[in-house]
């Protein structure tokens, strides 16, 4: 669970990193979550893009995914969200203490 300074902190990270993909009309999808679960093990932190043909909201569908693949919700923005799941390999990003 991460605490308020640590999320600041990923919203930092994240405001400067570009979606790597996206959610369509088929909506959350088993290969879907594989690949969102292969980028999380690579970059640890990950925007995903919410296309309006898929009509889902962006905090409850990151939630969803976010708990699907262990990891932790940092922040839903317009059709954007982002999602942090520390590495198990290659740990890089080093949160704040609380």
């Amino acid at each position: 669970m991460l605490n308020g300074k640590q999320r600041s902190y990923l919203k930092g990270i994240a405001s400067n990193e570009k979606p790597i993909t996206q959610i369509g009309k088929l909506g959350v999808t088993e290969r879907f979550l594989e690949q969102l679960d292969l980028a999380l093990e690579a970059r640890e932190i990950v925007k995903v893009t919410i296309l309006d043909n898929s009509l889902l909201h962006p905090k409850e569908t990151a939630n969803e995914v976010a708990e699907k693949l262990n990891a932790e919700f940092v922040q839903a923005i317009g059709n954007k969200f982002v999602i942090y799941r520390r590495s198990i390999n290659n740990p890089r990003i080093q949160l704040p203490k609380s």
